[in-house]
C-alpha cells in the first residue's frame, strides 16, 4: 500500500463537491449529529477536517444535541505543537461515532500537567488522556557502547512515563493512551545501530518495549505510532523543516492519517469497534461470476495471479473470524448457485461453516444487510460491507449510513490490505470471549432458525436446555465486563460507561453489588451476556446503576432470571426495595418498558424522558426454564 493511499485515506469515499455548503447547513440543523458523521466518513483533507471541527465545536458551544455521536472528552499532552492535530482529532472522531472535546495542555508541559491535581487537564475530568510524546521529549542521549549509561537512560525514561501515568490516574482517573516512539531516520552506525548498545535506535527500542509492557500490565492503552510511521516511512514521517519552524512532531501532511488512527482507539475505548464483516461474492471473494462461469471457471486457484489475489482476501477473512469477527454473506444470486464454491471448489478457503448468515437472493443489498443485522441481533453500526461494485457500495452508504463501506482498489491483490488499512476492527483488548464471538453469533443464527421451526415459545426455550451462571465481578471477567459496558447501547438502561480501572473499583466497593452473567445451551456457549451494578443508596435500598444485556439473548427470559438473582442477594443483604432508572437514548428504546414489564412501579420522570422505578421485595416474577448456577459469592451478605 503506497504512502499516497494511506495519506489520502483512500479506503474512504471522496468528499462531496459541496462539502463547505453542507458544513454551513449543519449549523441550522435541529438534529446535526447524523449529518456530522455522514460528512466525517469521507476522506477529508487537513483543511476540511479543520472546517468540520469548527462546526462541531460551535454546535457543542451552542448546546446542540449531537446524538447519535457519543460524548468523549480527551486530554491532550505532548512536547510539540498540538494545535494542528486537535481539529483533526475532533473531526475524525465523528467518523467513528464520537463527539470529541479536546482539553489541551500548555506547550511542552507534560509532566507538570500530569502531576498537578489542579492542572487544566486533571480538573477537566477527561475520559482519556493522549500522551503524544516523541523522542525529543525524553531523557534519551546516545551513548554508543556504554551499557551502564544506556541502562540509566532507559530507566530514567521509564520513571518519567510512570510518573505521568500515576499522575493522570491518581488525579483524573482517566485512561492513559501512550504512544510508541518513532526513531529518527538518520542512523549513526547504519545497520549496526540495532546491534550496538546505547545508540538512539537501541534506546528507543528499549523504551518501546517498556511502553508495550505497560499497556499489557496496566489499564493503559497503546497507540502504536511507531508502526504507523513504519507504514509511511520514517523519513516521510518526520519533517525537519516543520519541526524547526513550528515544532510539529511529524509532517502536517500525515495529520489526517494520524487523527484517524487515534480516533479508532477512542472509539474502541467506547466499545465502538465493528463486529461483523459482510461479503459480496462475485469478483470480491473470487474472480468471475459463479452463475456464468461455474465452479470450474471462477478464479481462486494457487498459481493463478488473479486467483491468489482473492485467496489473500479469504485468508484475511479467516484471520478476522479467528479473532472473533462475525462473517456473513450478501450476494445477488440464486442461493444454491452461490453456495457451490463453498461446497465444491477444492481451492476455496472459506466454507459454509465459517458464515454465520448466508443471504443469497435477488433483493437489494441494503435489505439483506438489515436482515443480517436482525438475525444476529447486532446494530447496523457493527457492520462492515465489502463489495467490488461501486454502485452497490453507494446504495448501501446512502440507505444504511451506519454501515461501514470501504472503497476497494481496482487490483484485487490489494483488497485485504485495504480492509486492514481501514481499521474497522481495531481493539484495545482481546479475551477468550472475543476469540469465541463468531461462534456465539453462528450459534445464535442456528437458534433463530430453530425458533422458526417451533411454534410454542415455551417449548422452544425448554428445548434449548439453558444454563445461566451468576458470579460477581472479578479479575478474570474484568476486561470483558468493561467491553460490554462500553459497547452495549440497545439493551442498556442507563448507558453509563466505565473504564476497566473503574470496573475494578466496583469490585472493592462494599456498597456495590455486581453481577456478570453467562448463558449456555444445547447449541453452544453464549459467553457473558449481561452485566449489573447495584449501589446501596440507603440502608434498605439498592439502586441499579447499570443493567445491560446482549441483544442476541432477547426473548429467552434472561432479564427475569437476572432480576430474581438481584432480589435474592438484596434480601440477603437486608434490602427492602430496588430502584431502577431508565435514561433514554436514540439507541435504547427497546428497554423503555423494561422495568414496567418486570413489575416495578414508576415513581418519577424528568423533562428529558428519564424515568425512575421502584420495586418492593420480594421479587415475584416467575422462574424461566433454565438451570441456575452461582460461583464466587460470599455465603452470607451481612446487612449494613
Amino acid at each position: 500500500m503506497s504512502r499516497a493511499y494511506l495519506e489520502g485515506l483512500e479506503w474512504l469515499p471522496k468528499p462531496p463537491s459541496d462539502f463547505k455548503e453542507r458544513c454551513l447547513a449543519l449549523k441550522e440543523s435541529s438534529a446535526p449529529g447524523r449529518g456530522l458523521r455522514a460528512l466525517a466518513t469521507h476522506a477529508l483533507t487537513e483543511n476540511q477536517l479543520e472546517r468540520l471541527a469548527r462546526v462541531i465545536i460551535a454546535l457543542r458551544t451552542d448546546g446542540h444535541d449531537l446524538q447519535p455521536l457519543t460524548p468523549f472528552r480527551l486530554g491532550l499532552l505532548g512536547n510539540g505543537t498540538l494545535d494542528f492535530i486537535e481539529s483533526a482529532l475532533v473531526a475524525s472522531a465523528a467518523r467513528h461515532g464520537l463527539a470529541l472535546e479536546c482539553v489541551r495542555s500548555s506547550y511542552d508541559q507534560v509532566l507538570q500537567e500530569a502531576l498537578d491535581p489542579q492542572s487544566r487537564i486533571n480538573r477537566a475530568g477527561p475520559d482519556a488522556v493522549l500522551v503524544a510524546l516523541d523522542y525529543r521529549a525524553l531523557p534519551l542521549r546516545a551513548c554508543p557502547g556504554d551499557r551502564d549509561a544506556a541502562a540509566s537512560c532507559v530507566a530514567a525514561t521509564e520513571q518519567q512515563l510512570d510518573a505521568i501515568r500515576r499522575g493522570i490516574r491518581g488525579h483524573s482517573g482517566a485512561v492513559t493512551i501512550f504512544q510508541t516512539i518513532v526513531a529518527p531516520p538518520e542512523p549513526l552506525f547504519g545497520s549496526f545501530d540495532r546491534v550496538l548498545t546505547g545508540t538512539l535506535r537501541g534506546l528507543i527500542d528499549e523504551v518501546n518495549r517498556a511502553v508495550v509492557r505497560g499497556a499489557a500490565e496496566t489499564s493503559d492503552v497503546l497507540f502504536d505510532v511507531a508502526a504507523l510511521a513504519e507504514m509511511v516511512g520514517s523519513a516521510e514521517w518526520f519533517s525537519p523543516a516543520q519541526w524547526n519552524m513550528a515544532k510539529l512532531p511529524f509532517s502536517s501532511a500525515l495529520v489526517p492519517l494520524y487523527a484517524d488512527h487515534a480516533a479508532r482507539l477512542f472509539a474502541a475505548i467506547r466499545g465502538k469497534s465493528r463486529r461483523c464483516l459482510i461479503l459480496d461474492l462475485d469478483n470480491t471473494v473470487w474472480g468471475g461470476v459463479i452463475g456464468d462461469d461455474g465452479v470450474d471457471g471462477i478464479r481462486i486457484a494457487q498459481g493463478d495471479t488473479v486467483g491468489e489475489a482473492y485467496l489473500s482476501l479469504q485468508q484475511m477473512v479467516l484471520a478476522l473470524r479467528a479473532r472473533g469477527v462475525v462473517i456473513a454473506v450478501s450476494s445477488k444470486n440464486e442461493d444454491e448457485t452461490a453456495r457451490l464454491p463453498f461446497r465444491h471448489h477444492p481451492e476455496m478457503l472459506l466454507r459454509e461453516e465459517h458464515i454465520a448468515v448466508f443471504q443469497a437472493n435477488w433483493k437489494d443489498k441494503a435489505s439483506n444487510i438489515a436482515a443480517i443485522a436482525e438475525t444476529l441481533s447486532l446494530g447496523l453500526d457493527s457492520m462492515v460491507f465489502l463489495d467490488d461494485n461501486p454502485v452497490e457500495r453507494g446504495l448501501v452508504r446512502e440507505t444504511l449510513p451506519d454501515v461501514a463501506v470501504p472503497e476497494l482498489p481496482e487490483d484485487p491483490a490489494l483488497y485485504a490490505r485495504a480492509l486492514s488499512a481501514a481499521g474497522y476492527f481495531d481493539t484495545i483488548a482481546f479475551s477468550a470471549e472475543d476469540r469465541g464471538r463468531s461462534a456465539f453469533y453462528e450459534g445464535n443464527a442456528r437458534r433463530v432458525a430453530l425458533q422458526a421451526e417451533v411454534a410454542d415459545v415455551d417449548a422452544y426455550l425448554r428445548s434449548l436446555q439453558m444454563e445461566i451462571t451468576f458470579r460477581p465481578f472479578d479479575e478474570v471477567g474484568r476486561t470483558r465486563i468493561a467491553q460490554l459496558i462500553n459497547k452495549s447501547n440497545q439493551f442498556n438502561l442507563t448507558t453509563r460507561r466505565y473504564s476497566e480501572a473503574e470496573v475494578a473499583a466496583t469490585e472493592r466497593d462494599p456498597d456495590c453489588f455486581t453481577l456478570q452473567v453467562r448463558l449456555s445451551d444445547s447449541i453452544g456457549d453464549n459467553g457473558m451476556i449481561s452485566v449489573v451494578i447495584c449501589r446501596r443508596t440507603a440502608p434498605d435500598t439498592w439502586e441499579i446503576d447499570t443493567w445491560l444485556m446482549s441483544c442476541r439473548v432477547l426473548g429467552r427470559r434472561v432479564q427475569e432470571m437476572v432480576l430474581r438473582e438481584i432480589g435474592h442477594h438484596a434480601e440477603t443483604a437486608g434490602v427492602a426495595r430496588v430502584i431502577g432508572r431508565y435514561v433514554p437514548t436514540e439507541r435504547n428504546m427497546i428497554v423503555r418498558d423494561h422495568y414496567q414489564k418486570l413489575g416495578f412501579t414508576k415513581t418519577g420522570a424528568d423533562l428529558r424522558g428519564a424515568t425512575r422505578w421502584e420495586l418492593l421485595l420480594p421479587v415475584t416474577v416467575p422462574e424461566a426454564p433454565m438451570v441456575v448456577k452461582r460461583h464466587g459469592f460470599a455465603k452470607e451478605l451481612v446487612p449494613s
